[in-house]
């Protein structure tokens, strides 16, 4: 081949192999028995904008008080500097979501004897300077780490979502479990556009954005509400697929339009479950010019869902808003999970952007204000010493941190599983310039021998093993590669918590 670099690695499900770098297989002109895959520069999808996961208050306070400066400052270069991870996107909560440490909050409390706060009079984020022992909501622990990001890579893309709005805003009344939006309903006396409860929630999240440029973070994106068809007893708002869009294109791409127009709105933020009906029989195209696309959770719906989220209308973009990470799966299960479902089956699928849920939570999947134990964080963070491990989900995100440059096309590759999880071989590859990404992912109990060509370039097949339920990741470039290798985890007591109750229904896992 022509380029100057190359990097191999490959990870195995199990992680006996993680990250390892493999030799640089030779080019040979029969590859015999090996799963042929053959990637086409001439036929380019869509182009990749990162990875990354949520900066709950939970993970934030981990990061801030479990670990000392040093600590804490190593573990985000490592996963957010371009030469290490390379994780390039971070979600967080407008207002408090369950996997909190603080008791729940929203940014506009009103005090005992007020009712409404039509202008926001009572709006705050928190009080205190970042990261002080005296801060409060945002500035104490999510802040000041979002700060420290984005001080080791200022490009990272900070997508928000809220949970809830304010009590006073909802039809029960109540911060704390579901309820819908006052739609249509005034906060003052008259029937102006600007006295709506529609108008002045639009007008709390341009504030939220302002609030957060006052500390140097720059929100990127919004969707208008986590899970919208979700009902737990933690802070949450319902909506109905019309009511979002006719709230997001009446009232909330508007307000930002005047001050933040750059702000991408997209469009769900929850299961392909909420895809039932496509996008179509409820939106205009020109209500669907007021968002950037779709934004996904896969726990629970039906694969052909995804078209009619994806498929109505072109300039759309999909993006993963959230995906929890695992904990008592077997292999195989998390596996199919994170490197076939989400690193092969939706790229493949057209998505341009990973977030994972929690980036991080203790040794016993904690803390959680709503007691929603039993899971795990992209990292775990020993509570009481600062020590890391690293989990499955950090090597899918890291295969596309390391490899795959931003603003990289998805290419054309052969591929032979339709699901990510069950038939052969899978893969996703990508283009940029001179660079070529090759990620193949393993649904199997068994290595597969793979053979990979560039086409365009003749019989000139480079063969290696695939591990079981696992990855091999392959970039060439005329430039400088990342090299860089995944540090060993820390050694220190795993006691993840049962999870009797669980947060989401996946009796319906995408499948």
């Amino acid at each position: 081949m022509s380029t100057k670099q190359e990097l191999w690695t490959r990870t195995s499900g199990d992680l006996s192999a993680r990250r390892e770098s493999l030799a640089q297989p030779a080019v040979v002109q029969d590859p015999g028995e090996a799963c042929k895959v053959i990637v086409d520069p001439s036929r380019s999808y869509q182009s990749w904008e990162g990875e990354g996961a949520a900066i709950t208050d939970s993970s934030a306070y981990l990061i801030w008080t479990s670990m000392n400066p040093e600590q804490r400052h190593a573990l985000l270069e490592e996963l957010f500097s371009p030469e290490q991870a390379g994780f390039s996107s971070v979600r967080i909560s407008i207002g408090s979501c369950d996997f909190s440490s603080q008791p729940y909050y929203s940014y506009d409390e009103l005090p005992e004897g007020v009712y409404s706060d039509g202008d926001l009079n009572y709006f705050s984020i928190g009080e205190g300077e970042p990261g002080a022992p005296d801060a409060t909501k945002d500035l104490k622990y999510v802040i000041p780490v979002l700060q420290e990001i984005l001080a080791i890579n200022p490009a990272v893309k900070v997508m928000a979502s809220p949970r809830s709005a304010p009590a006073w805003m909802k039809t029960t009344g109540q911060f704390s479990g579901s309820g819908r939006l006052r739609l249509g309903e005034c906060t003052r006396n008259g029937y102006r556009y600007q006295d709506t409860i529609d108008f002045v929630y639009a007008q709390y999240i341009v504030k939220f954005i302002e609030a957060y440029q006052r500390y140097g973070i720059t929100i990127n994106s919004i969707t208008m509400q986590n899970e919208p068809s979700n009902v737990p007893p933690w802070p949450m708002t319902t909506w109905t697929p019309e009511e979002l869009t006719e709230w997001g294109s009446h009232y909330l791409r508007p307000a930002l339009d005047r001050s933040f127009p750059d702000v991408e709105i997209y469009f769900a933020d929850d299961g392909l479950r909420f895809f039932e009906r496509p996008v179509s029989e409820y939106m205009t195209p020109t209500q669907a010019a007021c968002f950037a696309g779709v934004a996904l959770h896969t726990y629970s719906g039906r694969p052909e869902m995804l078209a009619y989220a994806t498929q109505q209308f072109p300039n759309w973009k999909l993006t993963m808003s959230e995906r929890r990470c695992m904990l008592d799966e077997t292999v195989d299960e998390a596996s199919h999970v994170m490197m076939g479902e989400i690193g092969t089956w939706l790229v493949r699928g057209g998505m341009s952007l990973i977030n994972l849920w929690n980036l991080a939570l203790d040794e016993q999947g904690f803390p959680s204000y709503a007691g929603t134990s039993g899971r795990r964080g992209v990292v775990t963070i020993d509570s009481k010493t600062g020590k890391v491990k690293r989990n499955l989900e950090y090597f899918m995100l890291r295969n596309f941190g390391q490899d795959v440059p931003l603003g990289a096309r998805r290419l054309a590759s052969t591929s032979y599983t339709r699901d990510g999880r069950t038939g052969g071989l899978g893969s996703v590859a990508f283009g940029k310039g001179d660079d070529i990404s090759v990620i193949l992912y393993n649904p199997t109990a068994e290595s597969i021998s793979a053979a990979v060509a560039i086409a365009g370039q003749g019989a000139a097949w480079r063969v290696v093993e695939v591990p079981a339920y696992g990855t091999v990741s392959y970039r060439c470039s005329n430039g400088e590669l990342n090299t860089s290798s995944v540090p060993e985890d820390d050694d220190f007591k795993i006691t993840y918590t049962p999870h009797p109750e669980d947060d989401h229904d996946e009796s319906q896992y995408v499948q």
